[in-house]
């Protein structure tokens, strides 16, 4: 007998109550998140797999367009794409991580500067990879006009991938970036995400759970990513994005027993502190090497972030890019690791070899590691991140 619209309407209503209650009570459940605080993008569906480690590709200061009228650069974007696909190929990580200065934005005479991003992002979404970027310096850069274009020999003709026609000078905002990559996400495997508006001008600012192989376990790690700023704005982490954090990481992880992961761009001025010597080998405690001059460039201020973190005994590491020739970890404030990735790009400064950091996160027994892997399969500077 069929039951009357009336009933089935109560019947779901309660349904859903009696769900609701049923999950009253349980141990480990993540507190919400208010709403203006969350990001705005592709579902999140990052998890570990049974037995198996969960590692983190990190592709730091690619610099795709740089100088796009000569025939130098197009060869860079091609090396930087070889660099991306023998790191993919070699480690399979369950993620991508985007860390900066994909595009050289300021080289750029384009508003639809998405077509480098894009195809910057190619060897994650061809093999099926999920990514996340953050803003560097570069992406929204002003265009700057080469001298030479006023010199007789005038403007020379421009290169936009997959157009035939002219580039107009506009240049290409954050927000039109990220928009551009969510809603061209084959498969929705881009996890990059909108920041909040009250953040802006800042815009990759959000955080992705890694979970846990157990649908009934809590998350294994809490990946945040935060806009250092530079470009169109002063390159800093502001106030506001220190209320977010740390509103959104209290929410999320209020008793500090899941690990926690941050990723941006510029470094903090915490990095001076631990930098080694320049004129020296690198020692314990700290890994890696200096390729370049060791100085470390750093964002304009500091906001309070580094205290937030430095005093959340979660938050194991930092990584971030910018300075082309380190790729050390060292441990800074409260044992809390501060780490350069690798240059992986063959656009920007720099003659040295390329790779990419590698990030692995193990669910039982809990741990983290990292290490560089370069282009030639070249693995070194193996480091436990673990933090007391």
């Amino acid at each position: 007998m069929k039951k009357p619209p009336t009933f089935q309407i109560f019947t779901v209503l309660l349904s859903l109550l009696l769900i609701s209650a049923a999950g009253i009570g349980r141990e480990r459940s993540i507190p919400t998140v208010p709403r203006l605080l969350q990001a705005v993008g592709n579902s999140n569906n990052l998890q570990v797999r049974k037995g198996t480690p969960f590692k983190i590709a990190i592709f730091a200061d690619l610099h795709f367009g740089e100088d796009p009228w000569t025939d130098w650069a197009p060869r860079q974007d091609v090396n930087s794409l070889k660099v991306m696909s023998s790191v993919l190929d070699a480690e399979t990580p369950g993620l991508v991580v985007y860390l900066g200065d994909v595009i050289t934005a300021n080289n750029l005479a384009t508003h639809n500067a998405s077509l480098y991003w894009d195809k910057a992002i190619s060897p994650a979404r061809d093999r099926n990879i999920p990514w996340a970027t953050v803003f560097g310096n570069h992406d929204d850069a002003k265009f700057e006009w080469p001298k030479a274009w006023l010199s007789p020999s005038g403007v020379p003709p421009t290169r936009c991938p997959g157009t035939t026609s002219g580039c107009p000078s506009r240049g290409t905002t954050r927000v039109e970036l990220v928009q551009g990559e969510i809603k061209a996400s084959v498969k929705g495997l881009s996890r990059t995400m909108m920041g909040p508006n009250q953040l802006l001008p800042s815009v990759s600012n959000y955080v992705l759970p890694l979970k846990s192989s157990d649908p009934s376990k809590p998350a294994v790690a809490l990946l945040y990513f935060l806009d250092s700023g530079g470009g169109s704005y002063p390159s800093v982490i502001s106030n506001a994005q220190v209320e977010w954090f740390k509103t959104v990481s209290n929410a999320r992880n209020p008793d500090l027993r899941i690990p926690e992961l941050i990723f941006w761009h510029i470094p903090s001025k915490a990095y001076e502190k631990v930098a080694p010597p320049t004129d020296d080998e690198i020692s314990k405690p700290c890994v890696g090497s200096i390729t370049f001059d060791g100085k470390v460039a750093t964002q304009d201020a500091e906001n309070g972030m580094m205290a937030v973190l430095e005093n959340r005994s979660s938050v194991k590491a930092v990584f971030v890019g910018h300075n082309h020739g380190l790729d050390w970890c060292c441990p800074g404030e409260k044992n809390l690791w501060l780490c350069f990735a690798r240059h992986t790009g063959y656009g920007g400064y720099g003659f040295w070899d390329r790779g990419a950091r590698i990030v692995e996160i193990t669910e039982t027994p809990l741990g983290i590691k990292s290490w560089i892997r370069m282009e030639d399969g070249f693995v070194h500077s193996e480091v436990n991140l673990s933090r007391a």
